[in-house]
């Protein structure tokens, strides 16, 4: 299969905090966005990557790069929401792909074996997507209208992380007819009734920064 990844890095990170957007805070010595960008490069070396971050941070990620000696992928610039930065990213592709995979940029840890399971998933050409996904180990309560709320089977539920893989032609439509903002791109999909996915093994290790707590736990989890 030929296939584009989209790393998408354009959030401002209003969660996280602080000074920098958390795509670019430091773990381990270096942004957490080269992490991810290697991760992608080392599951899927001869996939095409493309990188979407905002227009007011396109001079700082070239100066990181040119700092740590980081050849980064093409960029495109990102839009007001996430949908808005995975659209501009899908439509800038040309039609010569099978497969779109989107992950996204904070999420630094993720296994080869991941990433790998969702491409091989897409083989079957029955499936408009592969997800990876882990179990739910909280309990979950449903919040009602009137804000009571209710146990529900932790069991029948699943996380879902990224990358997420589709066919690239019904996902470039979708983007092309749909401006709706979505969590994900699997919901985007659903939407237009494209729901046959496949759930794919995700990893605990598959965290996505979003606070600085995270980053502490990142750092942890990279040196084992």
């Amino acid at each position: 299969m030929n296939t584009a990844v989209i790393i998408v890095a354009a959030g401002s990170g209003s969660r996280f905090g602080g000074n920098l957007p958390k795509q670019f805070c430091l773990l381990a010595g270096r942004p957490v966005l080269m992490h991810t960008i290697d991760r992608m490069r080392e599951a899927l070396p001869v996939a095409d990557i493309v990188l979407v971050i905002s227009h007011s941070m396109k001079d700082y990620w070239l100066q990181l790069c040119a700092d740590h000696d980081f050849v980064s992928p093409r960029i495109v610039v990102g839009g007001a929401t996430r949908s808005d930065s995975v659209r501009n990213a899908v439509l800038s592709l040309p039609d010569c792909y099978d497969v779109i995979m989107v992950h996204d940029g904070a999420r630094p840890l993720v296994p080869a074996s991941c990433v790998r399971a969702v491409e091989a998933a897409m083989a079957d050409k029955a499936v408009d997507g592969a997800i990876p996904a882990v179990p739910v180990t909280d309990s979950l309560r449903l919040m009602d209208a009137d804000g009571s709320s209710r146990a529900v089977d932790r069991a029948e539920y699943r996380a879902v992380q990224t990358p997420q893989a589709f066919r690239a032609g019904k996902l470039c439509a979708a983007y092309a007819s749909v401006s709706e903002s979505f969590s994900d791109d699997a919901s985007l999909m659903e939407s237009l009734g494209h729901n046959n996915f496949m759930l794919t093994p995700g990893a605990p290790e598959n965290i996505k920064i979003t606070n600085p707590a995270d980053l502490a736990i990142a750092e942890t989890l990279l040196a084992r």
